[in-house]
């Protein structure tokens, strides 16, 4: 039984004639020399000014209705001059035409010699247009138009161009001022120029005209392929989700080279036109959507020499045939430059190719790399190589797994498509039964499905994390149930940071308060243990946003203690454990805040556990700040809060009362680590009453681990270099800095004594 890749690719290989019912682009123009009876010489890009003249001499444009010719300004509104008044030239123009005719037969399929008989020039003013017709033949031979848009500044004025139930929107604009736009479609394609808005166009017209006798070429006609397309992508869409094999996506790679910067559906040339005509008539049929895009793929890995071992050195610079590449170590596959048949924006970033979504599924063998590098061997490393593949493809998916297609590609992708889906719901204003907000859920859900697993290490670069984003969207819709999967199935299964803290107590409060209890306690129950800074934060907030609950979150609270980090049993070390939070004062301070306005004696149990911990919980470091930053908060009724006030007030008066007085002598502490020679004699130094400074003259290296046992020791030397002579000095100079650093620290303790006492 073959697959919908196989299947899909062997229909495609069957459109041998390249070309559809139009063909369009944009070409550099070396500016022509263009001149106007009435007017004179005409300057590109078109001035306003000059616009105005050439209005001035034209008559207006006329249309066919059967043998009659008709000016009515309610079916066509523009302005018309005859070729006998306008002469194109220039030494460069003829060679520019010729460039876009071969572009335009190979876009509409014509293999033949053709010719461009020039047949008008029009001028679109502000307003001007003309509604949907057919050309009729002007010329013997004539089997289609060019229009070929010179430089000019204007807005609107879109050519559409229909043939059966196809339609394409051509805007004609070219955005460099040095190229002009083309499009060439058949004559018997009706078409129509939607309304200059603003600006002047002025386009040159063309039959298209083929020699020679036989048949006119005709619109290439694959009904029969089109058809079949629709059928096989119906099957394939309609295959359920559990399908051995089963694919998100089609990947079709094109065969022509295009660049991102020309990468577009009226730019495909050959039978990649043809092939996307097919698949944009075909896919709609099928309830499919179709884009183009770039797909990269780079690869890494091993390499070997192919020359002799002698030779590898010598030729490395500039030779490097003699390397071979190896195993692929590691491989990616993406699709990004997104453009859609109607010319839209597409929001779409990066997203992976899995190796079943090629169609054929051997696509990707024999191709030839973009670039290819090779790495010569360094120190433990092999040789290595890195290389890239760049291909243009038509990519296929069902309408309705676009989201399971978005959630391959990841966060990166899908927040940012959330949040604008959410957006263009907002400004809709309309409310949850509107398609928008659904789309929204729904993605919201794919995303759930695959969220990555928690990250090992916290982040911390202030940006609001993936989790933050998408609860505020939920939040946005009102989507209760979604946003409880993800505060039970991501933020309680690990992936939670404090700043996500502000997102959830957000979409907390869209929930009933019997449920965020619930899902609080879900939260503290998940991560307490990795991430206990964020639910002591998030408890502190949780107690004072909603007062009446603070018994309903005695259970996370009580979680949360018992996953302290210490364990307060006399002796024993909990020196290793996988945590994301520090234990700082800030976190001993939201603890004992919320703790204090949930429980009176889980707050205790907290204060007790903390106190059993000193080296854990320093004074210093963490339990002295962290009451400046209680008492900072007000009156707090807090037995466990007094607990910790009474065992701080008992820290610094023992501090405040220890002797403080400056050095009586040049005698300084002499605990060095160290009982080298050199260090030796720094001790003798240290422990010398009279003298103040010390010279070392050594090699640098002596100097250097001097220096490192002065630092480590954290002595109280300053430290030069003097470079008089050879080798250099190391000269230390005694200071007062152990002096400094106790009175500046007995002036914060006595301010802290006030603070506290009072």
């Amino acid at each position: 039984m073959t697959s919908i890749t196989e299947d899909l690719a062997a229909l495609l290989g069957t459109i041998s004639q390249p070309g559809d019912f139009f063909t369009a682009g944009t070409t550099e123009l070396l500016a022509p020399l263009l001149t106007v009876e009435g007017v004179g010489s005409v300057a590109l890009p078109l001035l306003p000014v000059q616009a105005q003249q050439l209005v001035a001499v034209a008559e207006p444009a006329p249309y066919g209705r059967g043998e009659a010719t008709v000016f009515d300004p309610a079916v066509r509104r523009c302005w018309q001059i005859g070729p006998e008044r306008v002469r194109i030239s220039g030494r460069h123009w003829a060679e520019t035409l010729r460039t876009i005719m071969a572009r335009a037969a190979d876009g509409l399929g014509v293999s033949d010699p053709i010719s461009a008989e020039f047949y008008k020039l029009l001028v679109y003013d502000p307003g001007s247009f003309f509604v949907g017709h057919r050309d009729t033949e002007k010329a013997p031979g004539m089997f289609a138009t060019l229009l070929v848009v010179l430089p000019s500044q204007f807005s609107g004025g879109a050519l559409v161009v229909r043939h059966k139930d196809r339609e394409v929107q051509l805007d004609m604009v070219a955005d460099d001022p040095a190229e002009a736009a083309f499009a060439a479609f058949y004559a018997d394609c009706v078409h129509e120029v939607l309304p200059v808005t603003d600006g002047y166009r002025i386009t040159l017209v063309y039959n298209l005209v083929r020699g020679g006798r036989g048949r006119l070429p005709e619109p290439p006609d694959y009904d029969t392929q089109q058809a079949r397309a629709a059928e096989l992508l119906a099957a394939w869409r309609n295959e359920p989700p559990e399908a051995e094999g089963r694919s998100e996506k089609l990947v079709y790679l094109l065969e022509h080279a295009y660049t991102p910067a020309e990468l577009g559906f009226p730019a495909l040339k050959g039978a990649d036109a043809a092939i996307a005509g097919v698949l944009a008539a075909a896919a709609p049929r099928a309830r499919c959507d179709l884009h183009l895009a770039m797909l990269t793929i780079e690869e890494n890995g091993s390499a070997e020499y192919s020359a002799s071992y002698g030779s590898r050195r010598r030729h490395w610079e500039d030779d490097e045939d003699n390397f071979e590449a190896g195993d692929v170590d590691d491989r990616s596959v993406v699709l990004s430059d997104w453009r859609r048949p109607d010319g839209g924006a597409c929001v779409l970033g990066e997203i992976p190719v899995e190796e079943q979504e090629f169609s054929p599924p051997n696509a990707c063998e024999d191709l030839t790399p973009d670039e290819q590098e090779f790495h010569e061997a360094t120190g433990n490393e092999g040789v290595s190589f890195d290389r890239t593949y760049r291909r243009a493809a038509l990519v296929l998916w069902p309408t309705d797994r676009m989201f399971a297609v978005l959630s391959q590609a990841g966060l990166a992708v899908t927040v940012p498509y959330l949040e604008d889906l959410c957006q263009r719901w907002a400004d809709s204003g309309a409310g949850p039964e509107a398609p928008l907000w659904q789309e929204t859920r729904d993605l919201a859900g794919h995303m759930l499905a695959r969220w990555p697993e928690p990250p090992r290490y916290g982040r911390d670069d202030g940006k609001p994390t993936d989790e933050a984003r998408v609860l505020d969207v939920l939040s946005r819709l009102g989507d209760t149930d979604t946003i409880e999967s993800v505060l039970t199935q991501v933020i309680a299964g690990g992936s939670y940071e404090t700043n996500d803290n502000t997102a959830i107590l957000r979409a907390l409060g869209e929930l009933e308060q019997r449920r965020v209890s619930r899902l609080i306690e879900r939260i503290a129950d998940g991560t307490a243990a990795s991430v206990f800074g964020a639910v002591a934060d998030l408890l502190r907030r949780a107690a004072a946003e909603w007062p009446d609950l603070a018994a309903g979150l005695a259970g996370a609270a009580t979680r949360l203690v018992k996953a302290l980090p210490g364990d307060p049993t006399p002796g024993a070390t909990d020196w290793y454990r996988p945590t994301r939070s520090r234990v700082d004062h800030r976190f001993v301070a939201d603890l004992l805040l919320g703790a204090a306005a949930i429980d009176a004696g889980i707050a205790q149990r907290a204060v007790t556990h903390i106190l059993a911990q000193p080296t854990r919980y320093g004074m210093d470091a963490v339990l002295v700040p962290a009451l400046r930053q209680l008492v900072a908060a007000g009156p707090i009724e807090s037995e466990a809060i007094e607990l910790l006030r009474f065992a701080c007030l008992a820290h610094l008066r023992a501090r405040a009362a220890e002797e403080l007085s400056p050095p009586a002598d040049w005698r300084r502490a002499n605990d060095l680590g160290c009982n080298c020679a050199r260090c030796a004699e720094l001790g003798r130094f240290l422990a010398n009453p009279a003298t103040k400074e010390w010279a070392l003259r050594a090699a640098e290296t002596d100097r250097r681990h001097v220096a490192d046992t002065i630092r480590q020791a954290k002595c109280d030397l300053d430290q030069t270099t003097d470079k008089r002579g050879r080798p250099y000095s190391l000269v230390c100079t005694k200071n007062q800095n152990s002096y400094e650093r106790r009175a500046k620290q007995r002036r914060q303790d006595l301010d802290d004594l006030a603070l506290f006492a009072g």
